[in-house]
């Protein structure tokens, strides 16, 4: 009778396993459907962001050799691109050329406003005597920046948290100097001539202040 019962009871597990399986092994229409995932060397690394109000991190700093740099300059352009993950030589070097235009075209009309934005204390101090003294003579000058040849990264620096960069400009400029009368007393519009000027703008890249300014300026 025992031996009956266990095979009866055999038989009912053997049933609802077979009952089971016919059951997981089937769709029934109304399973979610498996999401596709993209094979590992096509998925995109997900950016790590840092908590709300602080910078986004970014991507590994890339090797700094850049074209528009002198050998000399790269080591500096790495140390400051550890530093500040947003920098990018490129970039920095096409604001250089307008701040130099900017701070020439400042310094030809006598704008200390626009200059003590632009400049540091001591470059500043130094356009402002200038200034000062063009107009104790009555003088007026009407140049004009005709073109930047080439700017080059030539020195790059850092020294935490300051960033200093230095940036050869190859330009041609037109020179006109008038007295108080108007008379032309030096110089010419039309014959430009051939500078060559080294400034160095520098940044505090831990401050939330994103402006270089002039901190030095020199000539070739």
């Amino acid at each position: 009778m025992v031996t009956v019962e266990i095979v009866l009871l055999a038989m009912v597990a053997a049933f609802l396993g077979l009952r089971l399986y016919s059951v997981l092994g089937k769709r029934t229409g109304h399973e979610q459907e498996p999401v596709a995932r993209p094979a590992m060397e096509e998925r995109q690394p997900a950016v790590v962001r840092q908590p709300v109000g602080q910078r986004e991190t970014l991507a590994p700093v890339p090797t700094m050799d850049s074209p528009l740099a002198d050998s000399a300059a790269q080591s500096g352009l790495r140390s400051i691109a550890n530093a500040d993950r947003t920098f990018d030589p490129a970039l920095f070097l096409e604001g250089a050329k307008s701040a130099y235009g900017m701070i020439l075209e400042a310094y030809w009309k006598g704008d200390k406003d626009q200059l003590r934005f632009l400049c540091d204390d001591d470059v500043y101090e130094s356009f402002a005597e200038e200034i000062d003294a063009r107009l104790a003579r009555s003088e007026t000058l009407e140049n004009r920046l005709v073109r930047i040849d080439e700017a080059r990264i030539v020195n790059a620096s850092y020294d935490h948290p300051m960033a200093r960069i230095s940036v050869q400009f190859d330009a041609d400029i037109a020179a006109l100097v008038k007295d108080a009368n108007g008379t032309i007393i030096g110089g010419s519009l039309t014959d430009a001539i051939e500078t060559h000027d080294i400034w160095t703008f520098f940044r505090d890249v831990k401050s939330g202040d994103r402006n270089w300014k002039l901190d030095e300026t020199d000539t070739v």
